[in-house]
């Protein structure tokens, strides 16, 4: 209805502003969150470099190299070397918690080693920021020299965790605040500035919807301010069926109270000052609601 599509387009630039400064700060958070997890990304693969590297000198080895860090998985990544190695179960186990200490958003992770030749796990274990949940077994045991390389998979970090559940809160707000907005925004039979102006003709009656009044052969019939808003419901969709609810709701609702006889006694005074032009009439759409017929 033009009445309504008017209340919305009122209402629009508003609404862009109020998603506008919502998203801002998610926006902001976004790629605050992206640079500061491109560093931490950085320096974890220097410490995992760093694993491998004194894993090497433990097995004697202090002239191969260790291969670039694959990420292999979110959150998981593999360290592999140039040569094969032989290592000792609380060596690696030492390593991995003294360096892996030095990133706080490290300190949980399960660190599987596999053989090369097979993609069997060899050994495996898991360090927990609470010691007591750590799960360690075989310490004290020396692998054979072989083709190894280590998987270290991580806990997932509090900067992806927090920036998830910014975003998921954020739009949830957006959504609220959106459902809140367009509640609000439910078309009324208000006047806009362009409806003020006009004169509905409904067949050989003329209504003034400004100042309430309907103008039939010269003579003038007054309507009260229900009476208008219900008429000007039926002149903006003439000929077309209303349906009772949406009568009720768009008169009463924001008083609070919903009377359905209310509704008819008003339409039985809008019919008796209509009853002048017989080609103009309220009839009932049973089960449906009401409709201004006006034959031309």
């Amino acid at each position: 209805m033009p009445y309504s599509l008017n209340f919305l387009a009122g209402k629009r630039k508003y609404l862009f502003g109020l998603i506008l400064l919502l998203f801002i700060p998610i926006i902001c958070l976004a790629f605050n969150t992206d640079d500061s997890t491109e560093f931490s990304v950085a320096r974890r693969e220097v410490l995992l470099r760093r694993i491998g590297h004194e894993l090497l000198l433990e097995s004697g080895d202090n002239t191969s190299r260790v291969l670039p860090i694959k990420k292999i998985a979110e959150n998981e990544y593999q360290i592999s070397f140039e040569n094969e190695l032989a290592f000792k179960s609380d060596s690696l186990i030492n390593i991995t918690r003294r360096l892996l200490a030095k990133d706080p958003l490290d300190q949980d992770y399960v660190v599987k080693v596999i053989n090369c030749d097979n993609t069997n796990a060899v050994y495996g274990y898991a360090i927990s920021k609470n010691k007591k949940e750590d799960i360690i077994s075989c310490v004290g045991r020396r692998q054979p020299k072989a083709c190894y390389r280590i998987n270290i998979k991580l806990k997932p970090t509090i900067i992806t965790t927090e920036k998830n559940k910014y975003l998921l809160g954020s739009l949830s707000f957006l959504a609220f605040v959106g459902f809140v907005f367009f509640r609000s925004a439910k078309p009324k039979p208000t006047l806009s500035d362009n409806d003020a102006t006009n004169m509905f003709t409904l067949g050989s009656v003329v209504y003034d919807a400004k100042n309430r009044k309907l103008i039939i052969n010269e003579n003038t019939i007054e309507l009260t301010a229900t009476e208008s808003r219900i008429l000007l419901i039926f002149a903006l969709s003439p000929n077309k069926t209303i349906e009772r609810s949406r009568l009720q709701k768009e008169i009463w609702e924001d008083e609070g109270i919903i009377v359905g006889r209310s509704l008819d006694m008003f339409i039985s005074k809008l019919r008796k000052k209509l009853e002048f032009d017989p080609n103009i009439k309220i009839i009932v759409i049973r089960g449906k609601g009401y409709k201004l017929s006006i034959i031309s």
